[in-house]
């Protein structure tokens, strides 16, 4: 089956939630001093594409440690936002009737990704993350955060604090953040999400899309 890479490069800078630890990839042994080659990272366990676990927000929640490796791939459905603007909610009505184990929401967010406009992105209306809780899905978006990520141009009427990331990871829904390339996808595919073997309250991974049906497949399964 044809494989997707949905993830953004880890590079010095990478931009990251307001602060969070800066993303520092530097030499620490070169071939020339030291006959091989060995690079030193400073990164958060949000940095880049990431899976949250409920210990991020959620004082007694899970670990990553405490999830078997298969809890990382996932029957995925793709949710198309595009049409939701800069600092606009996601309305529940996008939340489709599917069996699906998660639910991917694709705002097109991450063709701004490296710049300030990145941290303006749509976010889930309460509600829409209290739907996916009901509909027993996890969550993977596009953008930085499910809920607004707060800067000098957030507006009033916008939710306080993280409410979509209490709804999900409250109810043990794992969040995945900063997916990139979703408009390849066709609406169904697989998604796996493997984080860094750290037990720890979320993790960078390589999010890789699977799938043998074409972009355009209409399929609602």
């Amino acid at each position: 089956m044809p494989l997707y890479d949905c993830t953004h490069r880890i590079e010095t800078g990478t931009l990251t939630y307001p602060g969070d630890p800066d993303v520092s990839l530097s030499s620490h042994a070169t071939h020339e001093a030291d006959g091989y080659e060995v690079t030193a990272l400073e990164l958060g366990s949000h940095a880049g594409t990431h899976v949250d676990a409920p210990r991020h927000t959620e004082p007694d929640g899970r670990t990553l440690g405490s999830y078997g490796i298969d809890r990382f791939r996932f029957d995925a459905r793709i949710v198309d936002c595009g049409d939701v603007g800069a600092r606009e909610a996601i309305p529940p009505d996008v939340v489709p009737e599917t069996d699906a184990e998660l639910l991917a929401f694709r705002t097109g967010w991450d063709d701004h990704w490296g710049t300030e406009r990145y941290l303006d992105h749509p976010y889930l209306d309460s509600e829409t993350a209290r739907r996916c809780v009901e509909g027993g899905h996890h969550v993977a978006t596009d953008t930085l955060n499910p809920d607004p990520t707060p800067t000098e141009r957030a507006d009033s009427d916008e939710p306080p604090g993280v409410p979509a990331h209490h709804a999900l990871l409250g109810a043990e829904r794992l969040i995945i953040e900063n997916l990139t390339g979703l408009e390849r996808l066709p609406r169904r595919v697989t998604l796996h999400a493997y984080p860094l073997a750290i037990d720890a309250d979320g993790a960078p991974i390589r999010a890789v899309a699977e799938t043998d049906a074409e972009p355009d497949d209409p399929t609602d399964a």
